[in-house]
């Protein structure tokens, strides 16, 4: 159901000043909203143009596209002009191309650690005022979307191991920038692929920022049932406190199931309006953790999807140990988001690099990565044994 009409399953919201995105308003008391974010090449308008028609018969409210070219900006119009949805883009590294999108969507959303890496001798201020100026002209909203694997390089560190803290940090001084350059139409998101963090960072930016919409998501949450699982818990424990006012479940599926994104959404929403909270094992998080990105028009390679089930798959052996292994299927969030994993796999149109920790181990192929990853898990899991015996502790 779109966010136009009322939905009867909307838990009572934080008072936050209300965002217009195309004819969808969030915040300040209207239902929570759902999206979700096409899977295609967003050069393939035919192909765009039917996805978001799909995403908008399962319900959704709000339809994300990538752009990360001229390619892709040049479709743009031509998707517009085929669809009624309310669009937000993703520039991530691209913000530069706000101008050329920014006509033809209803919400652009940057990252901030993301601005680093582009014109680097320019101020954050000088390339947040470009975004907002293009923005404003266009009658678009904007979302500050802060990434656990992308934080400004200025934040990282700086907080020991508090990284929630260095998102909470990005996001207030991203807030204060956009305020003082007089543009208030906008949004904040804070994610992380563990829930927990979520919750602690999205708890500390509302008790500071509450006036601020909160979109709300667990990244890269991986496949389901355990990726609804992972968002479920962080959206119970801020929706049922009133923070968050629109939402996504980032799962890792094939394109023709891009639906049950929008699915797990309102199932979710309807639980906690009716104060059906699920219980959660108690040692979720301290057991093989699978985490990987939902696919995108990003994802190189869509043998991605199915390489992340045959991961989840083979690593079933290792169920009952802390082993974190994440999958990831493009170049924006590959590198990066593999370092805190302890094994990592981003795949590349051809192969895939396999990581521990931030250290590469080499490239693979498609066919011959698991072999390789198992032999990683069985190290990892003589490592851990060793250190649990040295120790006296018990054995997971």
């Amino acid at each position: 159901m779109p966010a136009d009409g009322p939905h009867p399953a909307s838990p009572p919201r934080n008072p936050t000043k209300s965002v217009r995105i195309g004819r969808a308003t969030i915040g300040a008391g209207h239902p929570v909203a759902v999206q979700s974010m096409t899977a295609t090449k967003t050069s393939d308008v035919a192909a765009t143009v039917r996805q978001i028609l799909e995403l908008e018969r399962a319900g959704a409210d709000i339809v994300r596209i990538a752009v990360d070219s001229e390619k892709d900006a040049a479709a743009l119009p031509a998707i517009r002009g085929g669809v009624a949805a309310n669009l937000s883009v993703d520039l991530q590294e691209n913000y530069r191309l706000a101008p050329r999108v920014a006509p033809h969507v209803d919400k652009i959303r940057y990252n901030p650690g993301h601005l680093y890496h582009h014109e680097r001798s320019k101020p954050v201020r000088d390339k947040v005022a470009f975004l907002a100026e293009a923005a404003a002209r266009h009658d678009c909203a904007l979302r500050v979307g802060v990434n656990c694997g992308s934080v400004d390089p200025d934040k990282a560190g700086r907080f020991g191991d508090d990284s929630a803290g260095e998102m909470v940090a990005s996001a207030l001084e991203h807030c204060d920038i956009l305020d003082r350059l007089g543009f208030t139409r906008y949004v904040v998101s804070l994610k992380d692929s563990d829930p927990v963090k979520v919750i602690d960072a999205n708890r500390r930016f509302a008790a500071s920022r509450p006036d601020v919409p909160l979109h709300l998501g667990v990244t890269e949450a991986g496949l389901p049932p355990d990726g609804v699982i992972k968002t479920r818990i962080a959206f119970e424990q801020l929706l049922s406190r009133g923070i968050g006012d629109t939402i996504r479940v980032s799962l890792t599926v094939p394109n023709d199931r891009k639906g049950e994104e929008i699915a797990a959404g309102r199932q979710i929403l309807e639980d906690i309006a009716h104060g059906r909270f699920r219980s959660v094992p108690g040692n979720f998080g301290r057991r093989l953790n699978i985490i990987s990105c939902p696919s995108c028009s990003r994802v190189e390679n869509q043998a991605f999807v199915a390489l992340a089930e045959r991961v989840r798959d083979m690593a079933a052996y290792a169920q009952q140990h802390a082993i974190t292994i994440a999958v990831m299927g493009c170049r924006v969030n590959g590198p990066g988001e593999t370092d805190d994993a302890d094994l990592g796999l981003w795949c590349a149109p051809t192969h895939v690099n396999l990581k521990r920790g931030a250290d590469t181990l080499g490239s693979f192929g498609y066919d011959e990565v698991l072999s390789r990853l198992k032999q990683e898990i069985d190290r990892l899991i003589t490592d851990k044994m060793a250190q649990l015996e040295g120790s006296g502790a018990a054995h997971p």
